[in-house]
């Protein structure tokens, strides 16, 4: 019967034994995801910050004080009016991108960093959008996003965030300005529209003078080119006639110096003395000629009088 209760007391002892060493070893054993820090207190105090893998704590003694994501938030920035340069009242929203890069500063440098970084974006783009003008909003929005961030990751340092971007979602302003936007952008359309038309009449009209200048400088060239082609037609035309005329003249004068060229020269030009008188009798009803103008031999005579006179001066 002792026997029978020291074997059940030793068996409890060790069964309390063992579950004590497994709640020891679940406390002391920790494993760290990937992107996080566990950050270690030991009697209220840092002690250290545990990155991802397999990490020892002292049971009961050190504590894991923070669990900080290391991972990029996407947080939401709330709606909020500002006013630009020219007083005109925006709502504006936006959405910032952020990182932790040191859980130490984040878990005692503030006490809710995503609140903090939220408020400072907020007065941030407060601040920025009064010193541009409605339309620079719209316009350069770009720059505006990259003020902001610059702005808040000076401010945030000390709190090991770091702002990645920041994105203006909407901008909303008044109605009344909303309309005489649109006002302004159909009046801009309607002038670009009647620019680009007269634009458009302007360079038919050049295309138009041009064509009309190419066409004449071509139809002057061409006739041009036929005055020149006719001109030098007429100049071969007329040296081919000079030359047959001297080939002729050539041909009557080495025929003249024969009996029987003498003899030709007579017939033909007793043939055209009488061809003229009667040309003279058709074209007129009146004709009145000397006595020796009236004899066709002595109008030969005459002519062959000075064909001797004219055949040695060629001849020689």
């Amino acid at each position: 019967m002792v026997v029978t209760d020291l074997l059940g007391f030793f068996f409890n002892v060790w069964v309390l034994l063992s579950l004590v060493g497994l709640v020891v070893l679940k406390q002391s054993v920790r494993f760290v995801p990937q992107n996080t820090a566990l950050v270690v207190e030991r009697f209220g105090k840092y002690r250290t910050t545990m990155e991802a893998g397999l990490n020892f704590l002292v049971p009961f003694i050190d504590r894991v004080a923070y669990n900080q994501t290391l991972k990029e938030q996407a947080v939401d920035v709330p709606s909020q009016g500002a006013i630009t340069r020219d007083n005109i009242s925006l709502v504006v929203d936006g959405v910032l991108y952020i990182k932790m890069v040191d859980p130490y500063k984040a878990s005692y440098g503030v006490e809710n960093y995503v609140y903090a970084v939220t408020q400072l974006a907020q007065t941030t783009m407060r601040s920025e959008i009064g010193k541009i003008e409605l339309d620079k909003t719209f316009e350069e929005r770009e720059a505006l996003n990259t003020n902001i961030v610059a702005q808040i990751n000076d401010a945030a340092t000390p709190w090991g965030v770091m702002v990645m971007r920041y994105e203006i979602k909407d901008i909303d302003p008044p109605r009344t300005v909303l309309d005489a936007m649109e006002r302004q952008m159909k009046a801009e359309r309607e002038k670009r529209a009647v620019v680009l038309e007269s634009e458009g009449a302007r360079q038919s009209a050049i295309n138009v003078a041009e064509g009309q200048r190419q066409s004449r400088v071509l139809a002057a060239e061409a006739e041009k080119a036929e005055q020149i082609l006719r001109a030098e037609g007429e100049a071969n035309a007329i040296l081919a006639v000079a030359e047959a005329k001297a080939a002729a003249l050539e041909t009557i004068g080495a025929a003249a110096n024969t009996e029987r060229g003498q003899k030709a020269i007579q017939l033909n030009l007793a043939e055209q003395a009488i061809e003229a008188k009667a040309q003279i009798a058709r074209d007129s009803s009146v004709v009145l000629l000397s006595d020796g103008q009236t004899n066709a031999a002595n109008m030969v005579a005459e002519a062959m009088t000075i064909i001797q006179k004219l055949t040695p001066k060629a001849s020689a």
